[in-house]
């Protein structure tokens, strides 16, 4: 019996022979390409990739009376609520 108590109590006890790794840590390369300050100004970064550039989007578009007119108009509360039930029939 005492020796299945040995063995159990080895399980749950950490064992000392072996000690942790410390951790490694490491500088990084700083990600400019030169160390030119004028590549900080704009036109150069993320300022010069187009696909960013979509987010500085103008200010809305206001359409003239005449396209706003053409427009249908949208639907009423009850015929949203009568389309709605005909679709879950």
């Amino acid at each position: 019996m005492s020796n299945l108590m040995k063995k159990i109590k080895d399980k749950l006890t950490p064992s000392k022979a072996k000690p942790k790794e410390e951790p490694v840590f490491t500088i990084q390369p700083h990600p400019a390409k030169t160390n030119d300050p004028a590549d900080l100004q704009p036109g150069g970064g993320v300022q010069a990739d187009p696909a960013a550039l979509a987010f500085h989007g103008k200010d809305g578009h206001i359409p003239s009376a005449e396209i706003a007119n053409s427009l249908e108009q949208p639907a009423t509360r009850e015929e949203l609520k009568a389309r709605s039930a005909e679709l879950n029939k």
